[in-house]
């Protein structure tokens, strides 16, 4: 590198951009949410994953229809007759807690929704921040070409001018 250059190579080497990362890691929403869970939100949560199942409509259905095949067909001992109150009684204590407890779950999946939704918002904020990054750099490695290519350009005009002076120098017709 010549000493004509070093002021020019200097000044980009002062005007580079750095990239910095400024934001926060990403996290994993799911990982951090299951770890704050406490042991009844587990416990919800799997509740209602097993009675929101196909499994467990054909599991309570099969019940139901022994329980009812069982009172109606039994000559002796019909421990819940025809209106079957005692299953009925069974039911509406399934479904008394069986709400409240799908309610929490549904709750809970809300809020995680609610992070993740921000989460998403973040990573855009971030995504809009590298991509801006990446076009500063573009626009300064084309500000970086255009200068190479002036300097080439008017190295390219010394040169010719040289030929020419050469050239119409040696052209004339000695006298």
């Amino acid at each position: 590198m010549t000493n004509a250059n070093a002021p020019v190579v200097e000044k980009w080497e002062r005007q580079r951009i750095r990239h910095v990362h400024r934001h926060k890691p990403v996290i994993n929403i799911n990982q951090a949410d299951a770890e704050k869970l406490t042991s009844g939100q587990r416990i919800a949560d799997r509740l209602a994953t097993v009675m929101g199942s196909w499994s467990f409509i054909i599991v309570q259905s099969i019940i139901l229809a022994f329980w009812i095949v069982l009172n109606v067909a039994a000559y002796v001992n019909h421990w819940d007759p025809y209106p079957f109150i005692l299953l009925n009684l069974a039911l509406s204590f399934q479904a008394a807690y069986a709400a409240p407890i799908i309610m929490m779950s549904q709750n809970r999946q809300a809020t995680k929704d609610r992070l993740m939704a921000e989460q998403d918002y973040e990573i855009n904020l971030k995504a809009e921040d590298e991509l801006k990054s990446i076009m500063s750099h573009l626009e300064q490695q084309d500000e970086v070409m255009l200068d190479i290519l002036r300097r080439i350009e008017g190295q390219h005009q010394v040169i010719m001018g040289r030929l020419d002076v050469g050239a119409a120098g040696g052209s004339k017709a000695p006298a």
